[in-house]
C-alpha cells in the first residue's frame, strides 16, 4: 500500500479528486467504484467544481456503489441512491443509465446480490474503486469477521456502524438494520482502490491497518494483499501511526 499524507481534509478532497480526474481523462469509459458517507463529500464537491469549470466529462463513464440500505426507497432522503444523485451526479454530466446501485427494496435480496456481482462482471470490472474506512476497520458495510472470499451480499450492520450513521437519521432506531453490500472479493477484483481517511476517530484503525497483520476481524487488512492501493490519509488520520517507529518509509507525497 502507497500511504499519501496530506495536510488537512481540503488536501485530501483535493488529491483523490485529482486522481479520478485523471483515471476518467485516460479511460473516459472508466468504470468507477464509488462510495458514500463523510469523508467522500469533499471528494464529490472538487470533481464536480473541475466538471463546471475544466469540463471533464463523464458522459461515457459508468458507476457502481459500493452499497445500498435494505428497506429504503430511492428517493428517500437517506438512500444510498438519493445520496449519489443530489451530491454528485446531478452536477455532472453522467448518464443515468451508466450508474448503478444495488436495489435495497428487491423482493429477492439474495437474487439481487447475484445480478450486482454479474452487473460489475459484465461492465468488465470496477478501474477504481473509492472505499472509506470504519472505526472498527469495515469496508463497503463488510464488519469485521466478514469472510475475505464474499462476494456482494447482505449484511447485518454493526451496532456502532448504525450509531455512526445515526447522525444523518431523526434517531438510531430509524438506521436501517441491514444492507446490501459489494464483497470484500469483489472490492478485491477492482484494478486500483483508493481509500482515504481523514479525522483523529479514524487515526487508530488507520495506525492499525498498517502496523497489525491481516485479519477478518479487521475487514481493511485485506488491502495488504492488493498490488495497487493509495492510501490518502490527513494530519489527524495520521496522529497515531506517526508515533510508530519507521513509519516515515510509508510516505510519499
Amino acid at each position: 500500500m502507497k500511504l499519501i499524507a496530506v495536510k488537512d481534509y481540503k488536501q485530501l478532497s483535493e488529491k483523490a479528486a485529482k486522481l479520478i480526474i485523471q483515471k476518467v481523462n485516460e479511460k473516459p469509459d472508466a468504470v468507477l467504484g464509488l462510495a458514500t458517507g463523510g469523508t467522500v463529500v469533499g471528494i464529490y464537491e472538487e470533481l464536480i467544481r473541475d466538471h463546471k469549470e475544466n469540463a471533464t466529462s463523464y458522459k461515457h463513464t459508468r458507476s457502481v456503489n459500493l452499497d445500498e440500505y435494505i428497506g429504503l426507497a430511492p428517493y428517500h432522503e437517506q438512500s444510498y441512491f438519493s445520496y449519489m444523485n443530489e451530491l454528485f451526479f446531478k452536477e455532472i454530466d453522467i448518464q443515468a443509465q451508466h450508474t448503478h446501485l444495488p436495489n435495497g427494496q428487491a423482493h429477492n435480496v439474495t437474487e439481487e446480490c447475484e445480478r450486482y456481482e454479474q452487473l460489475i462482471k459484465a461492465l468488465g470490472g470496477i478501474d477504481l474503486q473509492l472505499l472509506g474506512i470504519g472505526e472498527n476497520g469495515h469496508i463497503g458495510f463488510n464488519e469485521p469477521g466478514t469472510s475475505f472470499h464474499s462476494l456482494t451480499h447482505v449484511v447485518k450492520l454493526a451496532q456502532s456502524t448504525r450509531e455512526a450513521n445515526a447522525r444523518f437519521f431523526s434517531s438510531i432506531d430509524s438506521v436501517p438494520t441491514h444492507a446490501i453490500t459489494m464483497g470484500i472479493a469483489t472490492i478485491m477484483s477492482s484494478r486500483e482502490i483508493m481509500l482515504v481517511v481523514s479525522g483523529e476517530k479514524k487515526a487508530e484503525i488507520l495506525c492499525e491497518l498498517f502496523t497489525h497483520g491481516k485479519t477478518e476481524s479487521i475487514p481493511a487488512t485485506v488491502l495488504k494483499d492488493h498490488l495497487n492501493v493509495t492510501v490518502i490519509a490527513d494530519e489527524q488520520a495520521l496522529s497515531v501511526l506517526n508515533k510508530q517507529e519507521n513509519h516515515t518509509k510509508l510516505f510519499t507525497t
